[in-house]
């Protein structure tokens, strides 16, 4: 299985680049500018389209945990460690754009509302995922710690998602537009957004598995002390 991942690079990376061109071209040329909060609104096609990859990439890890734990297998293992890196560069995208976007519509770079509050939560969650990584290379407890750490981390992605419903209107996040609908022309680029960062997302998936594959075997190689 992982070598049919990593041997796919060859053709999502033109098919990520095809998705990126196009998406951004849309979200120039294509997508209306949003009566009430102008151009800025335009940000909307980097920031929500975000979320699925860093989900997706969270989830990969908690699935990458339980085939661990299930068969001791490292390509499981790797799995799990490649989409915690990937989707946390998803999840850093959408902590970053987002305060871009409030500044100008809220009059402030950032507020302790409970979506804002519970992605940063989130983010820490892997990040302190990824130091526990690093700090025990090799070793099959870490791994297991790890597995069983990424699985859990999962139970913070359905609070992130439902977190405006949760606030019960006590935030200034609005609820998805991508969940409410769309007119059609932003539609369509949110659509070709979210399917080119997608496949932006695996491209980057399996050219980290390959990364993990060779660091794997060069550890082995190494030389016991």
């Amino acid at each position: 299985m992982e070598e049919r991942l990593i041997r796919s690079a060859r053709v999502l990376g033109p098919l990520a680049l095809l998705g990126v061109a196009v998406w951004l071209g849309m979200v120039v040329f294509v997508a209306p500018v949003e009566r009430v909060q102008g151009v800025v609104q335009k940000i909307f096609y980097v920031h929500v389209p975000c979320a699925p990859p860093a989900y997706l990439g969270f989830i990969l890890t908690a699935i990458g945990g339980l085939g661990f734990l299930r068969t001791r297998k490292e390509q499981w293992d790797r799995l799990a460690l490649s989409g915690a890196e990937v989707g946390l560069v998803f999840c850093t995208l959408i902590l970053l754009t987002g305060p871009i976007w409030a500044k100008p519509v809220w009059g402030h770079w950032w507020v302790w509302d409970l979506r804002l509050t519970s992605t940063l939560v989130l983010w820490f969650i892997y990040v302190a995922y990824l130091f526990l990584r690093a700090f025990v290379i090799g070793s099959d407890a870490a791994r297991t710690l790890a597995s069983v750490y990424g699985i859990v981390g999962t139970a913070a992605i359905p609070f992130v998602y439902y977190a405006v419903d949760l606030a019960r209107g006590s935030t200034l996040h609005p609820s998805s537009p991508a969940r409410e609908g769309l007119p059609g022309l932003m539609a369509a680029t949110w659509v070709v957004a979210a399917v080119a960062l997608l496949l932006v997302f695996a491209y980057l998936l399996v050219r980290r598995l390959e990364v993990a594959r060779l660091e794997a075997q060069l550890l082995a190689r190494e030389p016991a002390r």
